[in-house]
C-alpha cells in the first residue's frame, strides 16, 4: 500500500516521501521530490555478518543516471561507468551523517542505494539523497539510530538562502551543506569565500531549522509505513579469548602507544598480533584454539578496543596526549618551494610526519576538465588529484586507481582553493594540482591544501591569498570534552571527530567535518572553530615565511597563453570549413588553439615564436582590408582577364590584366605565375565586398607600409 507524507517548505515547495510504489523487494524503499527532481532510496541489510568480519560494511551507491536530465551518455557503449567523482562526493556525504548511528558491534552488511530518478536542475539531488536514504533507513526494520535530515544554506547578496534553487547559487559566497538529528550536527560540507566563522554559525542555525522540520515528516512516515524493529546479534568477542588477549598484549598495546613514529607503531601491533595467534596455537586448549578458529577477527576487535580505551583515558583523565603535546600545540611545519627543477610549480609540506608533494601544471583552457553527469556544471579549468600510496603508511598493497577516500580529499583541497584561484579573464589557463602524499599521520588533505597553496605561488599563480587547513579532533566522555589540535593518525583514529577547517586570514573557505558520535551541538562548534582559526593564522606565517608571494613570471616550462579578441562573427572564418584553418594553424605553429564564443581566442605554445605566428595567421584572417592597403600576396589562379592574389590567408583579391605592368601586356602568363609573390595595392572593395587590387599602383613608398 503506498503512504505519503509531504512538508510545505515555502513559495511553492513541497518536499514529499512516499514508499510502497517503487522497490518492494528492498527493505526499506523511499521516493523522495522536490519540484521535478526525484529520487529513489533503497536500504537493504544482510540476514548475518560475513565470516571473519572485524567491521560495520556499509555501501552507500548514488547511482548517477542520465536519463533523469534528459540526455544520453557518451562513449561508445552509451550506457552508465563507473560513477563520476560528483556521484562518490554525494555517495560519502550521505554516508557520513548515517553511519555514527548504528549501533556498536552491529557487522551486517547494509547497503544504501540512491538512483535519482528526475533531475529539474532547479533542485539538486544531493540533499534529497540524504533525506532518503535516512527514511528508506528509518523505516527498514534495520538497526539504525535516526533519523537524520540535511539541508543546504547558502549566502547570497548578505542573506541566509536555505535550499537556494540552482540558478541562483553562481552570486553565493557560500556553500554550505548539513546533516543532524533533532538535537545535534553529524556532518558539515562547506565551500566558501572567505566567510567568517559567523557566518558558519548562523547558517549552522538556519540549517539545523529545516533539519527539525524535515525530521519530522520522518517521523510521519515511520508511524504508517515503520516496519518493526528487525533483531539482531550484535558482535561480542569471546570471552576467555579477549581475557587472554587483555593479560599477554595489553602493556605491550600501550607501550605503542606512545611510539612517535606510525610506522613503527603499526609494526608493533602487527608483530603482537601474531604473537597472539602463535601462543594459543601453541599452548593454550582446545576451546581457545577454537575460538580462534571461529571468531579470528576478534584479535583485531580486542586489540582495537584496548587501544581505544587507553588513549582516551589518557586524554581525558590524565590531560596527556600519546605524543606529549599540550592540547593547543602544532607538530613541527616545514615549508619548501621549488623543489623539482622541471615542473611549472613545486612544494613540499610537512607537519609532524604527513608529508605533502603538491605539484603545479598550467595548460591551455583547451585542457579543461569535461564532466558527464546529472550536474548543469558541464566542466572546469582548475582540478586538484590527491594520491595516497601504501607506502605513505608502511604498507604494502597493490597500486589501483583513486578510490573514494582520495576523490573526497582531493575536493576537499580543491575546494579549499577555489576562492582565491583567479580567474580565466586575468589567467587563462587551466591549472592542474597533484598532491603525492609521501608520508601519513594525520589530516593529509590539510597539508594538500597548504602544499596545493604554496605549489601555486612557485608556479606564478596570482591568487589573492595564501589558504592553509588544519584539523581539530575532539575525545570525549558523558562529563568532558577535550578538543585537539592537530590530530594525528592514532587520535583521528580512536577519537570521535575529525574537523577540517581551510582559510585565509580573512576567513573560511572551507569545511568538512567527520564524527563517530551521535553529533556535534552549535556552542562546540563554535569553540572548534575558534581554535581552528588560531591554528590555521599559525600555519599560514609558516607557509608565508617559505614564500611571501607568488612569482612575478611563470616557469621557463611553462606555456605562455595569448589572448586577442576577434570579432565573434568571425570565429568561423578562423575555423574554416570542416575545421580546415584551424587545423592548419595548429599544424604550422604547434600551438594550441581555443576560441570561446565571445571571440577571445587563445593561444597556448611553448613556443613564442609559434605562438607570434599563430597570432599572425588569425589576425591575417580576421583582417578588414582598408583601400590603400599594401600587401605582400601569392598569386593563387590565374585566368583571361587577371590573377587572384591572397593578400592574407583565406582573403584573395584580384588584379586586373590592366592593373599588372605599367606597360600594356597581351597575357597574364607573360608576367605572372601561380605562386609568385607580389606586392599588391586594395584600391576598391565593390558594392559586393570584392577586392579589387593593383600591383601598378603600389609606390616606392608604399613598399615600406606592407601589411
Amino acid at each position: 500500500m503506498i503512504k505519503k507524507v509531504e512538508l510545505d517548505l515555502g513559495s511553492g515547495k513541497i518536499l514529499s516521501m512516499e514508499t510502497g510504489r517503487l522497490a518492494k523487494e528492498a527493505d526499506g524503499s523511499v521516493i523522495v521530490r522536490l519540484g521535478d527532481t526525484m529520487v529513489l532510496a533503497t536500504a537493504v541489510m544482510a540476514e548475518t555478518p560475513r565470516p571473519g568480519i572485524d567491521f560495520f560494511p556499509l555501501l552507500v551507491d548514488f547511482e548517477e543516471k542520465l536519463y533523469s536530465v534528459g540526455r544520453i551518455p557518451g562513449g561508445f557503449f552509451k550506457r552508465e561507468g563507473k560513477a563520476t567523482e560528483a556521484a562518490i562526493l554525494t555517495a560519502r556525504r550521505i554516508d557520513r551523517p548515517i553511519r555514527p548511528l548504528f549501533p556498536k558491534g552491529f557487522l551486517n552488511d547494509v547497503q544504501i542505494v540512491i538512483t535519482p530518478l528526475s533531475v529539474d536542475q532547479e533542485n539538486p539531488p544531493d540533499i534529497l539523497a540524504i533525506i532518503g536514504a535516512s527514511a528508506a533507513l528509518a523505516i527498514s526494520g534495520i538497526p539504525f539510530k535516526g533519523p537524520v535530515a540535511a539541508a543546504r544554506v547558502a549566502k547570497i547578496a548578505g542573506k541566509f538562502v536555505v535550499d537556494p534553487p540552482t540558478s541562483e547559487m553562481a552570486a553565493a559566497t557560500m556553500d554550505l551543506v548539513a546533516a543532524g538529528t533533532i538535537e545535534k550536527i553529524l556532518m558539515i560540507e562547506c565551500g566558501s569565500n572567505q566567510v567568517s566563522e559567523a557566518d558558519i554559525l548562523n547558517a549552522l542555525a538556519e540549517a539545523h531549522k529545516r533539519i527539525r522540520e524535515i525530521i519530522k515528516l520522518q517521523q510521519e512516515l515511520i508511524k504508517v509505513a515503520g516496519k518493526p524493529r528487525v533483531a539482531v546479534k550484535l558482535h561480542k568477542p569471546n570471552e576467555r579469548l579477549e581475557k587472554f588477549i587483555n593479560d599477554h598484549a595489553a602493556d605491550r598495546l600501550k607501550k605503542a602507544v606512545y611510539l612517535a613514529e606510525e610506522e613503527k607503531r603499526i609494526d608493533e601491533i602487527a608483530r603482537l598480533k601474531e604473537e597472539i595467534k602463535v601462543l594459543i596455537r601453541d599452548g593454550c586448549d582446545e576451546e581457545l584454539k577454537k575460538a580462534l578458529v571461529d571468531s579470528p577477527a576478534d584479535i583485531n576487535y580486542v586489540m582495537a578496543a584496548i587501544e581505544k580505551e587507553f588513549v582516551r583515558r589518557l586524554i581525558l583523565e590524565e590531560g596527556k596526549r600519546p605524543d606529549g603535546r599540550s592540547f593547543e600545540e602544532i607538530r613541527e611545519i616545514n615549508c619548501e618551494v621549488n623543489i623539482l627543477p622541471r615542473v611549472h610549480g613545486s612544494a613540499l609540506f610537512s607537519r609532524g610526519q604527513t608529508q605533502v608533494l603538491t605539484v603545479a601544471t598550467l595548460g591551455g583552457l583547451g585542457e579543461s576538465q569535461k564532466l558527464d553527469g546529472i550536474s548543469p556544471e558541464e566542466g572546469k579549468r582548475y582540478m586538484h588529484h590527491y594520491n595516497f600510496p601504501a607506502f605513505s603508511v608502511g604498507e604494502v598493497r597493490p597500486m589501483r586507481g583513486p578510490g573514494r577516500r582520495e576523490i573526497g580529499h582531493g575536493a576537499l583541497a580543491e575546494k579549499a582553493l577555489v576562492p582565491v584561484i583567479p580567474g580565466d579573464d586575468k589567467f587563462p589557463y587551466a591549472i592542474r594540482l597533484v598532491s603525492e602524499v609521501l608520508a601519513s599521520n594525520g589530516s593529509t588533505s590539510m597539508a594538500s591544501t597548504c602544499a596545493s597553496t604554496l605549489a601555486l605561488m612557485d608556479a606564478g599563480v596570482k591568487i589573492s591569498k595564501p589558504v592553509a587547513g588544519i584539523s581539530i579532533g575532539l575525545v570525549q566522555s558523558d562529563k568532558k570534552e577535550i578538543l585537539l589540535t592537530d590530530i594525528q593518525g592514532l587520535e583521528d583514529f580512536l577519537g570521535d571527530m575529525d574537523f577540517k577547517v581551510a582559510g585565509t586570514d580573512s576567513g573560511i573557505t572551507a569545511i568538512q567535518v567527520d564524527v563517530k558520535t551521535d553529533g556535534l551541538a552549535l556552542d562546540l562548534i563554535e569553540k572548534i572553530l575558534e581554535k581552528a582559526k588560531i591554528a590555521r593564522l599559525s600555519i599560514l606565517q609558516k607557509m608565508i615565511a617559505a614564500i611571501a608571494a607568488p612569482r612575478t613570471e611563470l616557469s621557463p616550462f611553462a606555456p605562455r597563453v595569448t589572448v586577442i579578441q576577434i570579432d565573434p562573427e568571425k570565429i568561423g572564418m578562423v575555423i574554416g570549413p570542416g575545421g580546415k584553418m584551424i587545423k592548419k594553424i595548429v599544424e604550422e605553429t604547434k600551438a594550441q588553439i581555443d576560441i570561446e564564443d565571445d571571440g577571445r581566442v587563445l593561444i597556448t605554445s611553448s613556443d613564442q615564436e609559434g605562438a607570434r605566428q599563430a597570432r599572425r595567421m588569425i589576425e591575417d584572417i580576421t583582417f578588414e582590408p582598408e583601400v590603400g592597403n599594401v600587401f605582400r600576396g601569392k598569386v593563387t589562379r590565374i585566368l583571361p582577364f587577371g590573377a587572384f592574389v591572397e593578400i592574407v590567408p583565406g582573403k584573395e583579391g584580384l588584379v586586373h590584366i590592366s592593373q599588372i605592368s605599367q606597360r600594356r601586356i597581351a597575357k597574364v602568363e607573360d608576367e605572372l605565375s601561380v605562386g609568385d609573390e607580389i606586392v599588391v595595392k586594395l584600391v576598391e572593395v565593390d558594392d559586393m565586398g570584392r577586392l579589387n587590387l593593383s600591383r601598378k599602383a603600389v609606390t616606392a613608398e608604399d613598399e615600406a607600409k606592407i601589411h
